[in-house]
Parts: C-alpha cells; structure tokens; sequence
C-alpha cells in the first residue's frame, strides 16, 4: 500500500472489545473524519504553543503541519500512523537567538539547516541501520542533551512570561497540573490546551472586572496593559494565506540550534519504536525513511517561515485510546490543518494568548521537556555510579542550564546548549576511548544511595542500646 487504498474494518461501524483497526484499514468515512478531528484536538495545543512561543505565525505553523503530515504519510507508504506538528525543542534556541539579536528569519534559518542533517542522519541510517543511532547518542548523551535543552528555557519563564501576570500564571499553572493528574485518557492528553484555553478564560474575566494590569508588557516595559489584547482580531480576515518570509543562515545561530538535532532524532527513533510495537509491525526497516522525511518537512516548513516540525506524542495517546491506527485518520487531520492555517483569525486569536497564561503553561512544559531527559537514563537503565556516564552529563548539564560560554575569538563564542552538548557529546566518546586503551577500570564513583542500606543485615545494637522487638 502506498499510503491510499485502505481496507475497509468489517461494517466500518462498529468495533468489537480488543478489535484494532490496521494502518492499511479504516471505518467509514464519517467516523474517520470524526478521528481525524480528534487527532486535531489532541495535537493543536502544542502545534500553536510552540510557533507562539518562537514569535512564529500560529496560522502557518498549522498550515506547515498539514503539508508536513502529508508528506510523511507518503514517503513511509502509509506503515508509520504520524502527526507532524510544530517542534518545542527549539523553543531555547529561539531565546537564545533573540539574546543575540536576530530574528524569526535567523531562527528558521537555523531550523532548516538542521531539518537538513536530519535528512541526512536519517540517510545514514536507512544505509548503516539503526544501531549507528545508539553508537553515536548513547543514553547517557542522549538524555543529558534533552534534559539541558528544557532547563535552559527556565530564564524565559520568570523573566519574561510569569512577571506580566504572577496570579494569572499561577492559577493556570495550578489548573493544568490539576488536569493532567486528574483527569483521564483523551481529556489528560490535552491538558496542556485546557490550561491555556483556561488561562485565557481567567484573563478575560479579570480584564472585565479588575481592569488594566500595572505589569511588564511583552517587551518588558512596566505599563498600565490589558491582559488580553484582541485588537489584531478584529481586523485579521477569516480566508487568507498566512505571513510567510524567507529563512537567513548565520554560523552563531546555527551553531546554537544544531545540539536539538540529537532530541529530534530520540524523538523520531522513539516514536517508529512505540507504533511499531503497537501496531505490531516492526518498523526499524523504515526508520531511517521516517526521519529523512520529519528532516525534509522542517526544511519545507522553514523555508517559508513556518517551525521545525516532528512527530507527536499526543497522537500516540489517541492512538492508544481508540485502538484505531488507520493512516486516513491522519489523512483527515491533516487536511482539518489546513483548513485552520488558511484562517488568520484563528491565528490571531492565537496569538493574543496573555503573557501571564504562557508564563503557568510554561512552568510546566519547559519542565516536563527537561525530565524527558531523566526519563531516557531511567528507561535505559544508566548507571550514575560509573564515572563515564556521570562526569559528561554532570558537566554538560551545568553548562547548558547555567549559561556558560567559551570564548573561541573576538567575535564568536559557544555558550548555553550548544556547549553544554559539545561538551557532553565529546567528552563521553573521548573518555570512554581513554579508558578502554588505559585498560582503567570503573568502580562507582558514588554509593548506591540507600537501596544497600535497606537490603543489608541490620547492624547490632551497641552496648546499653534496646534492640527493639523482632520484625
């Protein structure tokens, strides 16, 4: 099947307790509309939070996600059910490129040249396997990147989203943890859009009732401002294309951006393993065709000023929910995509989402990004005790976190996340070189924390000392 030509599931209608609906198969057409909208749901809050986020156009980033969904769809032949939405991964890049002074043209440069490597890891890969994935980014690597690429954005949440409204940001903050603990399958995946849409909710109710806000606006000035501001709404149309403009390439930028390209390619790797397993079709035969096209979508996308697009977490969850794996669900969502990005009052809606909402909402998933790097060493089972797995990392994260910078010449510098992953990325592959010609072994280099201490014979009691009664 090259991605069209699906089977009909039975009578299309109903679905039977354990039945699952095949990639190559689907119910009837008002049912897959009906899924493919809800894929749209699921993904849309991070799809417009990230292009936000970034000073992006919401509209086009939708757009670019449709168009990217396609392609995929496509180029895997219909095997890998997918959505490609707009990426978070780069959301510390776009601070950082604005702390060197350039803009949205110069960040979707930087994504492009890295949608490009992308393209070319996943080359390398269909050619050599995917082993030469886990040769080059081991976990500890792996995980210490991802971790450092979320707390770096700290900075951007207390200095520029949480002070435009503290209690605003607060509430949304409380409201979204609540809901992603609370509530269950489909409504915990978008939990992060409910926040948002709560958050803007809250924000419109106090602009009505306390009135204008004595806070820092979004370029940082303290002013007398409302909390939401629709009057780009009103003059925004209901059809039209949205703004798109031409990438520009600089080294500093690019540099800065090429470390996210190791949590793209966890990502991807991470995504054809969870489906393939789902799906029960292995999938490490398309691995590489999946990552070359994410990396030719992103090229796409940010040639004409959308973000770096990858595939999504949250349609998993649907996924996992349904039990309905046909690609033309995605097929449906990707056209609702671009029905959305051909509506720039959508955008605009989007784009008037208070300071403060971003300030709650980003205390969250900034957070959740880092300890997907924690996640990864949990998951593969990383031993902090040996010195080869802590010492990298351990470096490596405190540089990225912190801000450090290297001063390579007058007028160039490595800093923040890209010499947090230089650092961690060499440091691994030179030391574990060093250690295998030395022959040096590798005791731990920390105890084993209190596990030993729960496991081992309890201690006698000293002299005078009651030993307590018998367990």
């Amino acid at each position: 099947m090259a991605g069209f030509g699906w089977k009909l599931h039975g009578d299309g209608k109903h679905l039977g307790p354990g039945d699952v609906v095949r990639p190559g198969e689907r119910l009837s057409w008002g049912r897959t509309v009906g899924l493919g909208a809800q894929h749209v749901v699921s993904m849309i809050g991070a799809c417009f939070v990230a292009p936000v986020l970034m000073g992006l156009d919401p509209s086009l980033a939708l757009l670019a996600s449709g168009v990217a969904t396609a392609l995929f769809l496509l180029a895997t032949r219909g095997r890998v059910p997918s959505y490609l939405g707009s990426s978070l991964s780069f959301v510390g890049v776009s601070a950082a490129i604005a702390g060197q002074g350039g803009d949205t043209g110069t960040l979707t440069g930087a994504m492009l040249v890295v949608g490009a490597c992308l393209a070319g890891c996943g080359i390398a890969v269909q050619v050599l396997g995917a082993r030469i994935i886990h040769a080059v980014l081991p976990p500890p690597v792996t995980g210490a990147v991802v971790m450092l690429i979320g707390f770096n954005l700290a900075p951007v949440t207390a200095g520029t989203y949480w002070p435009q409204d503290q209690w605003t940001a607060l509430a949304t903050m409380a409201f979204t943890g609540l809901a992603l603990v609370v509530l269950r399958g489909f409504w915990s995946r978008v939990a992060i859009f409910l926040g948002l849409v709560f958050g803007y909710v809250l924000s419109w109710v106090l602009d009505r009732t306390a009135g204008r806000i004595h806070a820092p606006d979004g370029s940082g000035k303290v002013v007398d401002h409302w909390r939401v501001d629709f009057s780009g709404v009103g003059s925004a149309h209901w059809i039209g294309l949205p703004h798109v403009h031409a990438p520009h390439f600089t080294g500093s930028a690019i540099l800065v951006a090429l470390p996210v390209l190791v949590a793209l390619l966890a990502e991807n790797t991470g995504h054809v393993k969870a489906v393939g397993e789902m799906t029960g079709d292995p999938l490490d035969d398309t691995m590489g065709t999946a990552i070359v096209a994410d990396g030719a979508a992103t090229v796409l996308s940010t040639a004409f000023g959308g973000p770096a697009t990858t595939t999504y977490a949250e349609n998993i969850g649907v996924m996992a929910a349904t039990r309905v794996y046909s690609t033309a669900a995605y097929w449906a969502a990707a056209c609702f995509a671009l029905l959305f990005g051909l509506c720039p009052k959508f955008g605009a809606v989007v784009a008037a989402i208070p300071g403060g909402v971003l300030g709650g909402i980003t205390v969250i998933l900034y957070g959740m990004i880092g300890l997907l790097g924690a996640q990864i060493w949990i998951r593969n089972k990383v031993d902090f005790t040996q010195p080869l797995n802590l010492v990298p990392t351990a470096a490596g994260v405190i540089i990225g976190v912190g801000g450090v910078s290297l001063k390579i010449s007058g007028d160039f510098e490595l800093s923040g996340i890209a010499l947090g992953t230089l650092v961690v990325l060499a440091a691994y592959h030179a030391l574990r070189r060093l250690s295998k010609t030395a022959g040096t072994p590798q005791p731990p280099l920390l105890d084993g924390g209190t596990a030993q201490y729960d496991t081992a014979p309890a201690a006698a009691p000293r002299p005078g000392e009651d030993a307590g009664p018998a367990a």
